[in-house]
């Protein structure tokens, strides 16, 4: 029997998807209840019923997001240099940014840029978040200098912040309407930036 409230046919991954977009085009504080039951398809009770109250909600729909949107991320960890690395994280972010059938810009970015009455909860999730994903990049850079992949003397860690920094930059041009191939121009220019290792060859 379905839930109390809910109409039949819910479609609850659907219904994130939407709520998901809802968020990201207009941040937590931006969303409404409204804006986001009316996006959804589904009213208040059913709403609660389902994800929990609206931060709850935001959360579901920033691990989504992390899932479905992000892959890229995680497959740019596997490639075989810190370099290509580096660029295929930048390159496909920076399209991922510019999809012309998502929201421009980032969710886990602009989704908590305001801090309203949660007592800066939301942009402390959305930190942490973001923080997971520059340790990532840096423990995958910290092994690429152990395996001789970067120059003596890199700073792996302080390389990720760079790289995180650039991307997050890229994400708010994007929400603001920096198109494709402005985005890839900062992307050519940063990875100038990447130090490469001082011998040449393949690595053994």
């Amino acid at each position: 029997m379905a839930e109390r409230g809910r109409p039949r046919g819910f479609d609850a991954d659907a219904a994130l998807e939407r709520a998901m977009e809802v968020f990201w085009r207009r941040g937590y504080e931006g969303a409404s209840l409204s804006d986001l039951t009316e996006a959804m398809g589904i009213n208040r009770t059913s709403m609660y019923a389902a994800f929990g109250n609206k931060e709850a909600l935001f959360r579901r729909a920033v691990d989504h997001y992390a899932e479905a949107e992000m892959a890229y991320a995680r497959e740019a960890l596997a490639e075989p240099t810190a370099y290509t690395v580096v660029e295929a994280f930048l390159r496909a972010n920076a399209d991922a940014l510019t999809r012309p059938d998502r929201p421009p810009g980032c969710l886990s970015v602009q989704g908590g840029l305001a801090q309203g009455g949660d007592g800066g909860r939301i942009a402390a999730f959305l930190a942490g978040r973001r923080m997971a994903g520059e340790q990532a990049l840096a423990d995958r850079l910290t092994r690429a200098a152990a395996e001789g992949d970067l120059p003596d003397g890199t700073d792996p860690v302080a390389l990720a912040r760079y790289v995180m920094v650039v991307s997050e930059g890229n994400a708010v041009h994007a929400a603001a309407g920096a198109g494709r191939d402005a985005l890839h121009a900062t992307v050519d220019v940063a990875l100038r930036a990447v130090p490469l290792p001082d011998r040449a060859g393949p690595l053994t």
